[in-house]
């Protein structure tokens, strides 16, 4: 009898530490964003957005006593290969996945996380990202239906305008908010009167501008990526064009007002994240990141490091490291910065892993992107 209860009392012993050696198992995250070509900026910011986020979390204990492990790959700003980082990622059973950022590669590699059953956040804004009905994919931004109805009603109520030259870039990011803006001002009264294509990665920006120009429209608006935005805004003064420029979350990013240069004063955009909100918790965020990287992030850095807290919310509330639980507990999550300050600002995520909170109006302004005013949620009004 004794010697049976010994060998009991020996493999519970066994097992109590193989249980303690699970539960210290890392959580395995994969960073799948655009380290090089047209999203470098991008993706740059976002990955340094989710390592300090990663980094202050794993310093407070990790989540649920296991701490996070991360994993960086460059998706080189193709889908393609996006879509093959996305595939490793699952095969190397990853717990979440954050990126890609832009919106063209992220409709392509969901597919694969949604297959594993893997929450995946993305920072991409097209409308079509959570169309689809995936129950694994989850924004760190505001869609362009829920963005475009604030910069509209800015357009006309604020700005008094009528009539909008639009100069968009020609890709699934860019057709999305030509779509959603134009969506949006058609009830307002306001036409696009100037509908104006453009490349990713296009130099010249004279005939675009050119055109813009020579609609006489009230208000120039710009959609396009950091690199492409600058060039724009650099043709736009160099035209002489005068009239409200106006654009969404990239126009006033940092990257861009430092590209730009001059060119940028008085550009005014909307943004849904940014490192110059008047907010306490958001200007601590943003001495961090510039401590430890050496510049100034913009939005992208908002979306990664606000990402990870948003998962670390939700895998609190489930209690276990469960992906299904955890994307199950996201839909319909609201999160205050009160319970989980890593958020910065009250968040709720809805059904299709859409997210509503408030957010701003801004102007570049002698190298500074500064908030013109606060906007309510949408939920709010």
């Amino acid at each position: 009898m004794r010697k049976h209860l010994s060998e009991l009392l020996a493999a519970a012993g066994i097992a109590l530490t193989m249980a303690a050696g699970a539960h210290a198992q890392p959580i395995k995250i994969a960073t799948i964003v655009e380290l090089s070509g047209a999203g470098a900026t991008s993706g740059t910011n976002f990955k340094n957005g989710v390592e300090l986020a990663v980094k202050e979390i794993n310093a407070a204990g990790g989540i649920l006593g296991r701490k996070i492990e991360t994993t960086v790959a460059d998706t080189q700003s193709n889908p393609g290969v996006a879509k093959g980082l996305a595939t490793k990622a699952v095969d190397d059973d990853v717990f979440a996945v954050f990126g890609p950022v832009f919106s063209g590669s992220i409709l392509v590699s969901m597919a694969e996380t949604r297959r594993a059953g893997i929450p995946n956040f993305t920072g991409g804004e097209a409308a079509a990202i959570t169309k689809q009905g995936n129950p694994y994919i989850f924004r760190t931004s505001f869609t362009q239906d829920s963005a475009m109805p604030k910069v509209a009603r800015y357009i006309a109520n604020n700005l008094k305008a009528r009539t909008v030259a639009l100069i968009y870039v020609n890709n699934d990011f860019g057709k999305g908010g030509r779509e959603s803006l134009t969506k949006a001002l058609e009830p307002l009264g306001v036409k696009v009167t100037a509908d104006i294509s453009t490349d990713q990665n296009q130099l010249d920006f004279s005939a675009p501008v050119l055109k813009a120009r020579q609609s006489n429209a009230d208000v120039v608006f710009v959609y396009s990526n950091e690199e492409e935005s600058a060039r724009a805004l650099r043709e736009l003064r160099k035209q002489g064009v005068t009239k409200p420029i106006v654009g969404e979350t990239v126009l006033t990013s940092q990257k861009v007002i430092e590209l730009a240069g001059d060119a940028a004063n008085g550009a005014i955009a909307h943004v849904g994240l940014t490192a110059d909100a008047p907010l306490p918790a958001v200007r601590a965020f943003r001495e961090r990141f510039e401590k430890e990287y050496k510049y100034i992030p913009d939005h992208n850095g908002v979306k990664g490091y606000t990402g990870v807290f948003i998962l670390k919310a939700a895998l609190e509330k489930v209690g276990r490291v469960d992906r299904k639980l955890v994307a199950q507990a996201l839909h319909g999550l609201s999160i205050t910065a009160a319970q989980q300050p890593g958020v910065l600002m009250d968040v709720t995520i809805d059904a299709n892993g859409d997210l509503d909170r408030e957010s701003f109006m801004t102007e570049a302004r002698n190298g500074k992107q500064v908030v013109k005013e606060i906007l309510p949620a949408l939920g709010a009004r």
